[in-house]
């Protein structure tokens, strides 16, 4: 994943520009230093600028598939809902969670319903610009791939870099944002209501508990960004779920979970609605 990579690259930058330095004398080095610090900070800048920021929704429903919980019909964002999204941040939201549900139908191998998330997302993303990352062939590598789970995750984690990739780098970081709530939104509500046993699934549990940890990531990312119209509305809209995540501690109880999930189907329902 890119992000990966960046956390990678950054360091190794900044190793790298610290031996140039060793190489000068003392009397240049500070300044130097700071020429360089400076260096690193702007390409670290540019890494960020262009890195999908979570965890995608297909690593967050893979972990579904290891619990061995069946596939649910009915529980993704219906496809005939596609029509009602007709603002810029209606189908950036909604390209993020028919991007969740589309990794969920691909990991459970339902091809049908991959054909048809495939076909609205594609849509939602011509309607924004962006057909290009969702051509046919994305089709070809999913259905060559069907038996290889690692690398479904791999194909559809990404498309949904390249997705935030392609607004950030077009001036649409608010838009960009909003594709990876709404894919964080429904990779939750997915991992929410696969069951009614969710609290007796430790795994899920801890699951739930991590992605605390990402929704702070968004919120944080998403700041500078509050007096755009746009985010100040979805801010609002994920409001539940910030005041939920604010009194947890470091493990969940059943009501907890039952606080989560009634959060999360809240939001969920204001986006997709």
């Amino acid at each position: 994943m890119k992000k990966t990579i960046a956390l990678v690259l950054v360091p190794a930058l900044f190793v790298a520009f610290l031996g140039v330095t060793s190489c000068k004398n003392r009397a240049s080095r500070e300044g130097q230093k700071q020429i360089e610090m400076e260096q690193v900070q702007i390409v670290q800048g540019e890494i960020a600028a262009n890195v999908y920021p979570l965890p995608s929704s297909a690593e967050v429903v893979s972990m579904l598939t290891d619990y061995e919980i069946g596939y649910i019909i009915g529980v993704s964002n219906p496809t005939d809902n596609a029509s009602k999204y007709i603002s810029s941040s209606s189908r950036a939201l909604n390209l993020g969670v028919y991007g969740g549900d589309l990794s969920y139908a691909t990991l459970y191998n339902m091809q049908q319903e991959v054909i048809n998330y495939l076909d609205v997302i594609r849509n939602l993303a011509g309607e924004l610009n962006m057909s290009q990352i969702y051509d046919e062939t994305l089709y070809d590598r999913i259905k060559d791939n069907y038996d290889n789970k690692d690398e479904l995750v791999s194909i559809l984690t990404t498309a949904f870099d390249e997705t935030y990739a392609f607004l950030s780098d077009n001036d649409q970081q608010v838009l960009a944002l909003l594709v990876v709530g709404g894919a964080w939104v429904e990779g939750m509500y997915l991992t929410t209501h696969v069951s009614e046993l969710t609290h007796q699934l430790p795994g899920i549990s801890k699951n739930l508990l991590e992605q605390k940890n990402s929704f702070e990531v968004l919120i944080e990312l998403s700041q500078p960004y509050s007096s755009d119209p746009i985010m100040a509305d979805f801010l609002r809209k994920v409001e539940p779920i910030k005041a939920v995540y604010a009194g947890l501690g470091t493990s969940l109880t059943e009501q907890d979970i039952k606080d989560i999930t009634l959060a999360i189907e809240d939001v969920r329902e204001q986006i997709v609605q």
